[in-house]
């Protein structure tokens, strides 16, 4: 398989245009079309991450975190970045990078991490805003079903747990063939009614332009109209952070003893206890603490995140049990998302999970 095809099996749950603005997720460096001679997951790229792939004879490396976050002025080797960068460039290795774009996806990081708790009822407890378009066109009668079908295949039509949503308007159409077009209806030069179905339907911002692929491989007109509005509804489907609920409510203690024991902690750091229980859990791997406003509008009663500042502590006061497992510990569940999404569809290939990729935090 080429890279790029493992690539796509990455972004299909994940599409790049999931990532945060000041993310720089995607490939990092190598050829695209390269044979790929097997794949290396870590969390970090690092010398030692990619001295193994060396070893196992791996041309890929897949992280979450880009090591290419920071724009370069120069490639000497002054730091881990740079030499690991160049060491990657002269073995011919790709590297490639997951990053807010896996925490945003559906399935994506914060599934995960609610999987491990056994949540129920997930959903995404901050939707992405400005991330959808209504997208509106007209199409002959006869051939507005062709043409829905097209639309709805490419991504349009989805909202929350319905798909091949749409809205279809059946009126008249008017045109006159100029001089040089090739009409599918009509003469040249003469005024034509044709009886038409306005479809609207939904889209997401990353999806238009296969939607318009689409519309334009199977629309009957030499030159279709279609619009496109953007509109202010939050989408559901994707965004930061998960809440869901525990199957039983537990005590607050109890509650900090299971997120030490799923993830391997050996210190945890959290709000004053309560008094009360825990049922109802947000989550956001990583530096999550922004979204704990939301957590406590929600009426969650813990966050869990991997970062938070000292005033954050303070700012919950006592809204909700705030529960900080490190950066790191949340997110090395990375590994296994992308292990489990690459060995399902590509079941035979070459794929390691780094036994070098290590927490650079040490606790004493």
């Amino acid at each position: 398989m080429r890279i790029k095809e493992i690539i796509q099996v990455i972004e299909q749950l994940a599409p790049l245009p999931l990532q945060e603005e000041y993310d720089n997720s995607g490939l990092q460096c190598g050829d695209p079309n390269r044979e790929t001679t097997g794949v290396l997951l870590a969390i970090d790229v690092t010398e030692d991450v990619v001295e193994e792939a060396i070893a196992l004879g791996c041309n890929l490396i897949i992280t979450h975190h880009p090591i290419a976050f920071r724009p370069f002025r120069s490639l000497t080797g002054r730091n881990y970045v740079e030499r690991s960068m160049v060491m990657a460039i002269r073995n011919d290795i790709a590297l490639y990078a997951a990053h807010t774009n896996l925490d945003n996806a559906q399935g994506g990081v914060n599934y995960r991490l609610a999987e491990m708790l056994e949540l129920q009822n997930v959903k995404i407890l901050s939707p992405r805003e400005n991330a959808l378009l209504k997208f509106v066109t007209t199409v002959p009668v006869q051939h507005a079903e062709s043409v829905r079908n097209a639309l709805f295949n490419a991504g349009a039509g989805h909202i929350g747990h319905y798909d091949s949503c749409s809205y279809n308007l059946t009126g008249e159409g008017t045109f006159r063939p100029g001089a040089g077009s090739n009409p599918f209806v009509g003469e040249s030069e003469r005024l034509h009614f044709e009886p038409e179905v306005r479809i609207e339907t939904v889209v997401p911002v990353m999806k238009k332009e296969e939607v318009l692929r689409a519309l334009l491989a199977v629309h009957p007109y030499e030159e279709p109209v279609f619009d496109l509005y953007p509109i202010a509804n939050e989408w559901a489907r994707h965004g930061s952070g998960v809440v869901g609920v525990l199957p039983e409510p537990m005590p607050e203690q109890e509650f900090l003893y299971l997120l030490k024991d799923l993830f391997n902690l050996t210190t945890i750091r959290h709000t004053k206890l309560r008094g009360g229980e825990i049922r109802d859990v947000a989550i956001c791997g990583g530096a999550g603490a922004f979204l704990i406003p939301r957590a406590v509008a929600y009426g969650a009663d813990a966050f869990v995140t991997g970062e938070a500042k000292y005033n954050d502590y303070h700012d919950v006061e006592d809204r909700l049990l705030l529960a900080v497992v490190g950066h790191y510990e949340s997110e090395i569940c990375t590994k296994d998302l992308f292990f489990d999404l690459l060995s399902k569809k590509i079941p035979t290939f070459a794929i390691h999970k780094s036994a070098f990729d290590v927490n650079p935090v040490k606790y004493l």
